[in-house]
């Protein structure tokens, strides 16, 4: 790819203050890497509508297969992905497992992101 105009600095000048504070901010390459993985798991749309469906409400594997005209294994697999990366809890009542958001970041995640792809 052909370097462009605004690819380029007109000086060789390094502003060393301004990479000092940019290496005392950035997070260890660990924290990076998890926020990356974290990112991945919202890029993947049957993730984000079963996110949705439980922003109404607490819900069962069957209930959000129904709503989302998908099978149970498909939405169980997905479920297992969203609470590995803790974005959503279970809870056990008698034989039924019920789904919710793990916490109100969740929420607001999906908030930030669509206020962003409507701007």
């Amino acid at each position: 790819m052909a370097e462009t105009e605004l690819d380029r600095c007109d000086t060789t000048e390094v502003h060393e203050d301004l990479l000092k504070i940019v290496n005392e901010t950035m997070p260890e390459e660990t924290e990076l890497y998890d926020l990356a993985e974290l990112f991945k798991v919202f890029g993947d749309s049957t993730r984000i509508r079963i996110l949705f469906v439980l922003f109404e409400a607490e819900v069962c594997v069957c209930d959000l297969a129904q709503a989302l005209n998908m099978t149970q294994s498909a939405i169980s697999h997905q479920l297992k992905i969203l609470k590995q990366n803790k974005l959503v809890k279970n809870r056990r009542e008698g034989k039924s497992v019920f789904y919710s958001l793990a916490d109100g970041h969740v929420r607001t995640i999906i908030a930030q992101g669509r206020e962003h792809i409507e701007e």
